[in-house]
């Protein structure tokens, strides 16, 4: 079956573009602390839109309804464009989104501006993958990829910004740093036009029956991750009652985590990686139960979120590692159909509440 993929995998670069590869980095970390932004600054989103914080908390499912659609239509949307121009656009794209949420007026902008971050999300980590195999050899795609996580980290300095310039100023610092990944990008990134290969589309890499189950057994694991994460702040504030610096300095003690997380897992993943696929929702789910019977500690809870931290930011690395192994030849086909695991994950996230900020962790 002829196709087109935009990436040519088979060809392996001659030599590492590691310049790239921290190009790419940057823009994780913008577009995570772009993505995540809503989840560490629910709490004066909320009360300056005036709406719920449950309401709120939709910009999560928006985005991650926009990151499905685009990423299952990208593909066929840029057939041709050269893999370098669309990487351009979209971080492009990212700078007009910070700048939409910042200045909105209203909730109907504010979510609109969450719209074209999904965009972002699905187009973007529908990409990375296979263009970071397209940029090193293949031994070095693991440390490769656990770099390109590293911006991970960057998800809980929304919290911490937000305490001295406000959520809107926290959302705007996105332009100037989109801006200068774009720079980066523009000089480091080099051309990969599209070639014709023996890949195909997501549907058709779908009809392998191991891709299926690792697709659900993603759903699954991040449906629960999120269901935690958006309601963060609200549960320390309300269950653990940590002060707003407290605050800040729990998450970016888990951001911090995270990033040792994701630099260790490489080394990890060469010997271990499917007893790690195992036992990274394993112990998640144990920490989950952990935050509600030992939540109203500070020093408890801020311990366990660090080990949460270091163990679930380094998850990605793992599912990414996981795809190039089973898919070694088609791994922009197939790409996680939602930008990093789906909107169910969003979707679980939002759906939580109501439940009660307590009982959504679970």
């Amino acid at each position: 079956m002829n196709s087109t993929s935009r990436i040519n995998l088979n060809k392996q670069p001659a030599a590492a573009s590691w310049s790239a590869v921290f190009a790419l980095s940057l823009c994780v970390a913008t577009l995570i602390a772009s993505e995540f932004m809503p989840v560490s600054l629910l709490t004066p989103i909320a009360s300056d839109l005036h709406i719920s914080e449950g309401s709120a908390g939709q910009a999560i499912v928006v985005s991650g309804l926009f990151a499905v659609l685009t990423s299952l239509s990208i593909s066929s949307l840029t057939r041709g464009v050269d893999c370098r121009v669309v990487l351009l656009g979209l971080t492009l794209l990212m700078a007009l989104s910070g700048a939409m949420v910042a200045f909105a007026p209203n909730t109907a902008i504010f979510m609109a501006g969450r719209a074209l971050v999904g965009v972002v999300i699905g187009g973007f980590w529908s990409m990375s993958a296979a263009t970071v195999m397209r940029l090193v050899p293949e031994t070095s795609v693991p440390r490769a990829l656990g770099l390109l996580n590293g911006g991970n980290a960057a998800a809980p300095l929304g919290s911490f910004l937000g305490q001295f310039i406000g959520w809107r100023g926290a959302f705007f610092a996105v332009v100037p740093l989109a801006a200068a990944t774009f720079i980066w990008l523009f000089v480091s990134l080099p051309s990969m036009p599209a070639t014709s290969t023996k890949g195909g589309t997501v549907f058709r890499v779908l009809r392998r029956s191991i891709i299926p189950l690792g697709m659900t057994a993603v759903s699954l694991f991040f449906m629960g991750m999120f269901v935690l994460q958006t309601y963060l702040r609200p549960f320390l504030e309300t269950v653990t009652l940590v002060s707003t610096s407290t605050l800040s300095l729990v998450l970016l003690v888990i951001g911090a985590a995270g990033l040792v997380g994701t630099y260790l897992i490489g080394f990890a993943l060469r010997t271990r990686l499917y007893s790690i696929l195992v036992s990274i929702p394993v112990g998640m789910a144990a920490l989950a139960i952990a935050l509600v019977v030992f939540g109203h500690s500070a020093v408890a809870t801020g311990s366990l979120l660090a080990v949460w931290g270091l163990v679930g930011m380094a998850a990605p690395v793992c599912w990414w590692t996981w795809m190039s192994k089973e898919l070694p030849d088609d791994a922009e086909a197939g790409r996680r159909p939602s930008g990093r695991c789906g909107a169910a994950r969003h979707r679980a996230g939002c759906g939580g509440r109501r439940l009660g900020l307590r009982y959504a962790w679970i």
